[in-house]
């Protein structure tokens, strides 16, 4: 319960506060009010979906290897990394699924831009390529728990990365040096702009349907089965310097 209303009371203060500067500004950088508030329904649609799943088992998996309850789940006749990744869910976390989808559906009524079933079918695709590529960051920080413990720093790090994905990527376009090596970094190293970015201008129609449009939309899933695969590795590798309780 104290979870939900957290939630729900960062919810509110989120909505208050880009309402306030949307009373002195008709735009931040091409994003209306209804826009923005679009995008930020999809930011946390996809973080409800992480945070909900596989956040409460990789924040788990050091435990795992320090109580040797590893063991157990080495010795199952199923993947380790599906195992661990699924063992179990925050249901605390679906409330901000429903809030998400209000804000969305609201957003997009506001706008009055018709929303054709390509869109529909595009933008949950890039859905679930967001949660891909989020998923493949977590299981692969949270798989260096094995070489060096008990990573906090390496958890503050996620959160420190993903809060780049809370924002539109055209925000970091005003030609300052921080500015442009920010979007270069977060664009092409590690791709976390195009997260929320990407599937949102899709169902809104903000791509122009020109070269830029197409690569950006082929990015996110090439950076998301990259992600899953580089991630597969480090999981492995990890299980490799494993060493059992009764070791």
């Amino acid at each position: 319960m104290i979870t939900v209303l957290t939630r729900a009371f960062w919810f509110v203060a989120q909505l208050t506060l880009f309402e306030i500067i949307y009373r002195n500004v008709p735009a931040i950088n091409e994003w209306s009010r209804e826009e923005y508030f679009a995008f930020m329904a999809t930011a946390m649609l996809i973080n409800s979906v992480v945070e909900t799943f596989f956040m409460p088992n990789c924040a788990n998996f050091s435990e795992l290897i320090r109580t040797g309850n590893l063991d157990f789940a080495l010795l199952k006749p199923i993947d380790t990394q599906f195992l661990v990744s699924f063992e179990k869910m925050d249901l605390a976390m679906l409330n901000q699924i429903l809030l998400a989808g209000g804000l969305l559906c609201y957003s997009l009524y506001q706008i009055g831009h018709p929303i054709g079933l390509r869109q529909v079918a595009m933008y949950l695709l890039l859905i679930g390529v967001g949660v891909t590529f989020l998923y493949s960051l977590m299981i692969a920080l949270a798989s260096t728990s094995i070489w060096f413990g008990r990573n906090q720093g390496l958890y503050d790090f996620w959160f420190y990365v993903t809060v780049f994905a809370r924002y539109p990527r055209t925000i970091y376009t005003d030609g300052s040096v921080v500015g442009s090596l920010l979007l270069f970094a977060f664009t092409y190293v590690i791709p976390i702009l195009l997260v929320v970015t990407v599937p949102a201008r899709e169902l809104m129609g903000k791509f122009d349907g020109g070269q830029w449009s197409t690569w950006f939309t082929l990015m996110g899933p090439m950076a998301a089965v990259a992600g899953l695969l580089i991630s597969r590795e480090i999981f492995r590798l990890s299980l490799k310097s494993y060493r059992s309780a009764s070791s």
